[in-house]
């Protein structure tokens, strides 16, 4: 068919006019930006969960040009603060830093959860994960894991050992091990490494699991003994170091994790333009250094790989939760 010369200039200008609007309104969507200052929560205090999120909220600032704060609310396993992102309006002004225990473990460890980490809150990008470390105050007189087990089950009364949270993998890693290896040990939770370390540094505890950026710098200065890793390889930094599974726990693994997340209904636009922003913050040659010295593995999912992450991760802690007969202290 033919068109009449001004019905075909008529008809150009019309489409051009259209795909000028229909881009003006993608450009409009993809250039999202907070009008207010942002709340990062963290359910916990004195981690590498807390360090992270202060390593990005200034890199965030500096992108979308709002203050990022970041704010503690621990308590209950790190339930309240996530508890408190996912009742948040979502508007991309509440952001939650979440890691093992709040998104996946404890979905299993308590009777009621106050949410649901996958209907509750919606995944932007899972950040870093790491193996632990098993790490021992020196006085304890551990020589080893093997020494370890066998002084645990010699005298189960006199040695406990601390998480960074009720909970979190931290904990059940421990239980995961007392249960393998058939020993007893009194666990004692924290809000938070810090108290924690400190505890196990002066003694009060004899022994926990700990990501490497919690306790590093002490088992450098003698402070504290490390004992094993919890990965499928020995630490690039430490090479004399075994893994778990090396020491005689046949196939044993634990992975520590983190990301961020916004609560349920928060638009598309949102969580693209965060997670943007994640990925070329977190592989920025500055974090990326600093990630690397706290032996973190940079991730940087996508918000589905995430999603898929958290529902197999609650179906793993979920079986070791019911091995172990584990319970919310």
């Amino acid at each position: 068919m033919k068109f009449p010369t001004k019905l075909k200039a008529a008809l150009v200008a019309a489409a051009c006019m259209a795909t000028a609007a229909w881009g003006q309104a993608t450009a409009a969507a993809s250039e999202w930006r907070p009008t207010k200052p942002v709340r990062i929560v963290v359910p916990i205090t004195g981690s590498t969960n807390d360090v992270l999120a202060r390593l990005i909220a200034p890199k965030l600032q500096e992108a979308l040009g709002q203050p990022f704060v970041v704010e503690n609310k621990p308590g209950a396993g790190g339930n309240i603060g996530a508890y408190e992102v996912s009742r948040s309006v979502p508007d991309g002004h509440t952001l939650l830093i979440g890691y093992n225990g709040p998104l996946a473990i404890n979905v299993t460890l308590f009777d009621k959860m106050p949410y649901d980490p996958l209907k509750d809150l919606v995944p932007i990008t899972l950040a870093v994960k790491s193996p632990q470390y098993l790490v021992a105050n020196p006085d304890a007189g551990f020589k080893d894991v093997k020494d370890f087990i066998a002084k645990a089950k010699a005298n189960p009364s006199k040695y406990s050992y601390g998480s960074v949270a009720m909970g979190s993998a931290s904990h059940l890693t421990m239980e995961m091990m007392k249960s393998a290896a058939g020993f007893q040990m009194t666990h004692v939770p924290y809000r938070g490494a810090g108290p924690a370390v400190t505890d196990l540094i002066a003694g009060n505890i004899q022994g926990g699991f700990f990501v490497p950026g919690n306790v590093q710098g002490f088992v450098k200065e003698g402070r504290l003994k490390l004992l094993a890793s919890t990965g499928t390889k020995r630490f690039p930094s430490t090479p004399t170091i075994p893994t778990l599974a090396e020491s005689g726990l046949k196939d044993f693994e634990a992975t520590s994790w983190i990301g961020l997340l916004a609560p349920a209904g928060t638009p598309p636009v949102v969580i693209n333009t965060y997670h943007q922003a994640m990925v070329r913050i977190l592989n920025s040659p500055d974090i990326r250094k600093h990630l690397d010295e706290m032996e973190f593995e940079t991730i940087a999912s996508t918000p589905k790989q995430f999603s898929d992450w958290i529902a197999t991760e609650i179906v793993r802690w979920g079986k070791v939760i019911k091995a172990t007969n584990a319970k919310a202290d």
